[in-house]
C-alpha cells in the first residue's frame, strides 16, 4: 500500500457561506463528470490522490487557496454533489469530518451490497489508512476528517486530515489503491516533513499488515522514499503573492482571455460570445480537468478563476462563476447526447494557453492585475464572507 502524498496547511477557522457552497457542489460535479466522460472514473480517484491537484481544485472552486478548510469543504461539496449520481458515475464518497468519519464503515458496507464489492476488505482499508496516519506515524497530527472515495471497479482513494495545535497547522494525507490488493505485499511511503516524533509500531492487533509495512520502510534508502511521495507545504500568509504563482503560466491565461477575442482562434468558435473574464475562469477550470500532474505545482494560480471567499486574491465573482458553470453543464449535457464539440472546445482552451506559454514573457504587474480584479469585482457580483463587493470610491461618485 502506498501513500500518494501529503500537504501541510495553515489552520484556518471559518465557514463556507451557502451562496458559495451551492456553487462549489455544482462545479465539483461538472469537473468530475467531465473527467469521467473523457478519462474514466478511475482517473477521478488518481486526481484526488494528488495533493497538488486537490489544492488546485479547491482554489478554482473559490475556497481560500492555501488553508486547511479546503479539505473538508471540497470533500463535503463533492460528497453532496456526486453521491446522488453515484450509480451513473460509478463513484462513491464516504466519511467526512468528525462524527461523519465514523460512519465510513457502514457506508462502505451498504455500497458493497449494491455493487458486489468486498465490503469487509474496503472497511479494513479505510481503518488501516486512518490507523497508519493517526497511530503508526507519530507526527503530532490527530485526524479529524476521513473520506474514502471508491469506484464500482473496486479502486479507491483516501483523503484525510489531522490537526496539530502545537504547530498551528493541519496535515492532509492522500492514499491511492493503485491496483494493489494488500497492505502486506507492498509497503507504503512515509510522510516527508518536519520530524515531530518517531515512527512507532502500531499496537492495535487489527493493524498487523500495516506494522509490517512500517517496518519495511526503515530498510529503504531515504532518496527512494522521497521520490515516491508528493509533498505540498503551503505558506502562512493569506494574500496571494507573485512568488506563489508561476507568472508565465498565469500570464498566458490572462493574455488569452483579455488580449485576444475567442473569434481570433478557429479552435474556439464554439465558445464565441463569452466575455474575457469568463474565458479566464473557464481556461483555468479546463486545466484542472485536462492538465497533466506537472501543471499543478502552483495551486495559487487557480484562485484567479473564481477568487476566494476571504477576498484573496479578490472576491468571488458570482456572475462569472455562474456563467462558467452554465458553459460546463451545457457541454456535459451535449456530450452525453453524442455532441462532443463544445466539450472539445473547452479542452482546447488549456492546450492553446500552454502553447502560448512557450514564447510568452510576462510583462503585467502582478499587483496591478489583482487591483484591477478587485476594482471590477462589483461588476461581476463579487462576494466574500463579509458581504458583496462595492464599486471603488471614484466609481461610486460617478454613479450618483
Amino acid at each position: 500500500m502506498k501513500r500518494s502524498g501529503s500537504a501541510d496547511l495553515p489552520l484556518h477557522y471559518g465557514y463556507v457561506p451557502q451562496w458559495l457552497a451551492e456553487r462549489m457542489a455544482k462545479l465539483g460535479l461538472a469537473v468530475v463528470e467531465t473527467i469521467v466522460l473523457d478519462y474514466g472514473k478511475d482517473e477521478v480517484l488518481r486526481r484526488l490522490s494528488d495533493p497538488f491537484w486537490f489544492q488546485s481544485l479547491g482554489a478554482v472552486m473559490g475556497m481560500d487557496w492555501h488553508s486547511s478548510g479546503i479539505t473538508t469543504s471540497v470533500m463535503g461539496a463533492l460528497k453532496r454533489a456526486i453521491n446522488p449520481h453515484s450509480k451513473e458515475l460509478g463513484i462513491y464518497i464516504c466519511g467526512g469530518k468528525g462524527k461523519y468519519s465514523k460512519q465510513t464503515p457502514d457506508e462502505l458496507l451498504k455500497i458493497s451490497e449494491r455493487t458486489g464489492l468486498d465490503g469487509n476488505y474496503l472497511v479494513k482499508c479505510s481503518k488501516l489508512s486512518a490507523k497508519v496516519d493517526n497511530t503508526a506515524i507519530q507526527d503530532g497530527f490527530q485526524l479529524y476528517t476521513h473520506n474514502f472515495i471508491l469506484s464500482d471497479s473496486g479502486k479507491w482513494s483516501v483523503v484525510q486530515q489531522g490537526m496539530s495545535d502545537a504547530s498551528g497547522t493541519a496535515r492532509r494525507y492522500h492514499w491511492h489503491s493503485d491496483e494493489l490488493s494488500s497492505f502486506v505485499n507492498d509497503p507504503h511511503t512515509s510522510i516527508y516533513g518536519q520530524n515531530h516524533g518517531f515512527i512507532l509500531n502500531m499496537a492495535d492487533s487489527q493493524a498487523a499488515p500495516s506494522r509490517a509495512g512500517v517496518m519495511q520502510i526503515t530498510n529503504e534508502h531515504p532518496d527512494i522514499m522521497l521520490k515516491e511521495i508528493g509533498k505540498l507545504t503551503m505558506p502562512s500568509h493569506h494574500d496571494v503573492r507573485a512568488e506563489d504563482v508561476d507568472l508565465k503560466r498565469l500570464g498566458a491565461v490572462l493574455w488569452l482571455a483579455h488580449e485576444n477575442k475567442p473569434e481570433d482562434f478557429e479552435e474556439l468558435l464554439l465558445l464565441k460570445g463569452l466575455g474575457p473574464r469568463t474565458l479566464q475562469s473557464l481556461t483555468l477550470v479546463s486545466e484542472v480537468i485536462h492538465g497533466t500532474p506537472s501543471r499543478f505545482k502552483d495551486p495559487a494560480r487557480f484562485s484567479f478563476a473564481h477568487g476566494g471567499k476571504d477576498g484573496h486574491p479578490f472576491p468571488v465573482p458570482t456572475k462569472v462563476y455562474d456563467e462558467t458553470l452554465g458553459v460546463l453543464q451545457t457541454a456535459i449535457y451535449k456530450a452525453k447526447l453524442g455532441n462532443n464539440e463544445k466539450n472539445e472546445a473547452i479542452k482546447r482552451l488549456t492546450q492553446i494557453a500552454q502553447r502560448a506559454e512557450k514564447d510568452f514573457t510576462p510583462n503585467a504587474n502582478f499587483d496591478q492585475v489583482i487591483e484591477e480584479e478587485r476594482n471590477n469585482s462589483w461588476k461581476y457580483g463579487g462576494r466574500t464572507i463579509m458581504g458583496k463587493a462595492k464599486p471603488p470610491i471614484q466609481q461610486q461618485l460617478k454613479l450618483f
